[in-house]
């Protein structure tokens, strides 16, 4: 067994799942690395941080700087400086979003480089091989993610070939595994769109590759949050129990209550870095933009209920004197401070889950954090 559910409260789950780089704790949010890095930090920050999880991508790395450099490293987690698990993501979402640098056939995808334009081919084979040299702990499948709106046939079709291209890679990441010693979990993507027995379908076609683990993307591409959590609980509903569940691409403070609400186990997101270099700050009050001349002169930290490094050490005022100064310090400190509020928040609600006050915790923290922006 390679995931254990040790405590449930309704449909939440907290549990820890085995890898090659030490135990998880879930739910579990993991930040991304999507270059081997997080953008802003350094590997001290990452370790200061306490984080067992992150999502890396197979395609930027695979393009840059390529698996032979990170082989010869002895894998990404040396190669990064990183202790913890490794998650890649196969490249599917990014090759969704080159719409028009790419073609799409039941062989594979043939692209352009968005770094050089030179020529690229994905199959699910050679995404999985990729993830072996680059040495991740955790394996995804080559997918398709159909736009948002689609009709139902579209995102038929769509399923209907990542279906088979999971088909596929399951033995790709049979031999991958064995050749690389062993150990590795095997994540395929399950899609569907937002049409509720779409997913249901591609949940009961995922059980039958015997995976390890359920990624579940095609999610956070323009449709109302309403149809994701509709979409989302279909799929979830047609899970077994034992198998952790991991919704891709989505992680503001509110998300990660309503997904673990609904059974999710794993999330990530670049929304938390994303908006901290662009000066949004998340509290336990509420989100604030650094950037306001109403924190020129406030001597309060970030939040002061958090006990990150940032909010330990540093005043508003000097965090928005950094950011409206142009100095590249404030990335960093207004990141580290809101990974760390994602972190803190996917640890409280573990541990409401195992106290069996889930709804009561979610409740409390919502309504402070959406009383207003402070």
């Amino acid at each position: 067994m390679t995931f254990t559910i040790e405590s449930r409260d309704g449909k939440t789950r907290a549990g820890t799942l085995k890898t090659l780089h030490g135990p998880v704790q879930t739910p579990v949010f993991m930040p991304v690395a999507t270059q081997g890095t997080i953008k802003a930090l350094g590997a001290d920050d990452i370790k200061a941080l306490g984080m067992r999880a992150i999502l890396a991508n197979s395609y930027h790395l695979g393009l840059r700087p390529g698996p032979d450099v990170i082989e010869a490293h002895g894998g990404l987690a040396k190669f990064m400086a990183y202790d913890g698990a490794i998650l890649t993501d196969s490249g599917g979402f990014q090759i969704f979003s080159l719409a028009d640098l790419r073609e799409v056939d039941d062989k594979g995808v043939v692209f352009k480089s968005h770094l050089d334009g030179s020529p690229q081919f994905l199959t699910p084979e050679s995404v999985i091989a990729l993830q072996a040299r680059l040495g991740s702990d955790m394996w995804t499948t080559l997918d398709e993610c159909p736009p948002y709106p689609c009709t139902e046939e579209q995102a038929r079709k769509a399923l209907e070939r990542t279906m088979r291209w999971t088909d596929r890679s399951v033995e790709a990441f049979k031999r991958e595994d064995a050749r690389t010693g062993g150990g590795h979990l095997f994540f395929p993507i399950l899609q569907g769109s937002v049409y509720g027995p779409l997913r249901r379908r591609a949940a009961e076609h995922i059980v039958s590759a015997g995976p390890h683990g359920v990624a579940i993307g095609g999610f956070s591409v323009g449709e109302e949050k309403a149809q994701t959590w509709a979409a989302l609980a279909e799929a979830l509903d047609a899970l077994p129990e034992g198998l952790p569940r991991y919704l891709m691409g989505m992680g503001t403070p509110e998300d990660l209550w309503d997904a673990v609400a609904l059974g999710v186990d794993m999330m990530d997101c670049v929304w938390p870095t994303r908006v901290a270099r662009n000066g949004l700050i998340m509290s336990s009050r509420g989100r604030l933009n650094i950037k306001n001349g109403a924190f020129r002169n406030d001597q309060e930290p970030l939040d002061p209920g958090c006990a990150c490094y940032t909010c330990r050490t540093f005043t508003r005022a000097y965090l928005c004197h950094l950011y409206r100064a142009g100095e590249l310090a404030a990335y960093r400190l207004l990141t580290i401070h809101n990974v760390h509020f994602n972190l803190a928040t996917m640890a409280r609600i573990r541990e409401a889950v195992v106290a069996g006050r889930f709804e009561a915790d979610r409740k409390a923290f919502l309504d402070k954090y959406r009383g207003g922006i402070c």
